[in-house]
């Protein structure tokens, strides 16, 4: 159990707005020193391109050391999360209930993975159950601990577009993948696009953000001395 008082409590978290007071936590906990990060998000049924743009989006980030952030739903999230365990990366998972009632429940061999070789982050106690609500008030912290939210796909009133606005709210980047117009699963990454939000066709696109923009966030907390960027 981390408070917002403890030294291992993530930098960037405690500096949103509405920052969890508790964290409970299984796994390691460096993680939430290390940089960078990126938050992934998407439907929980992606298109049959979604897994393609997954791995076509962070392969290269993973290999660079990133660290990827996403809340273990089924369809885009648990893509990004083995995406990383399959590549040797770091992952963490931000849950929408406590540790003794994962959610999906045929994530569970997921959720034993991340425990072992990542982290898996709640402000639930472990024996309160998921709540319908639960969802949208983690969204926060996959946006509040790291540098960007990059979403995969997502339909235009996905609640994805809640945790778009969790990171406008505190002032990270948003990255949005476009796809084809003919799938509904494209239709909220188009419309965050048109309002605003930064077009990637590639991972290079946020790797070059970082390097604009993601420094200053570094100053918050200790770099990854495993990452290529760690000199920044």
């Amino acid at each position: 159990m981390l408070t917002i008082f403890d030294k291992v409590y993530p930098p960037l978290l405690k500096h949103i707005p509405d920052a969890p007071l508790v964290l409970y936590a299984v796994g390691d906990v460096t993680l939430l020193h290390q940089t960078p990060s990126l938050s992934v998000v998407g439907t929980r049924h992606p298109s049959i391109e979604g897994k393609n743009k997954t791995k076509w989006m962070l392969e290269e980030l993973i290999e660079l050391g990133w660290i990827i952030i996403s809340g273990m739903a089924a369809g885009i999230d648990s893509h990004a999360h083995y995406l990383s365990l399959n590549n040797n990366g770091k992952t963490i998972a931000v849950l929408g209930g406590g540790f003794k009632h994962i959610y999906p429940r045929h994530n569970i061999p997921l959720f034993n993975d991340i425990t072992k070789r990542g982290l898996v982050l709640s402000e639930y106690p472990p024996h309160l159950p998921p709540q319908r609500y639960h969802f949208p008030e983690r969204n926060r912290i996959i946006s509040g601990l790291s540098f960007g939210t990059l979403v995969i796909e997502a339909k235009e009133r996905s609640g994805t577009l809640i945790t778009v606005d969790q990171a406008l709210e505190q002032g990270r980047e948003v990255f949005a993948v476009p796809g084809s117009p003919f799938i509904p699963q494209t239709e909220g990454c188009h419309k965050m696009i048109q309002e605003g939000a930064m077009l990637v066709k590639s991972p290079q696109d946020i790797i070059e953000e970082w390097y604009e923009h993601g420094h200053n966030l570094s100053n918050l907390q200790s770099t990854n001395p495993q990452s290529k960027f760690s000199h920044l």
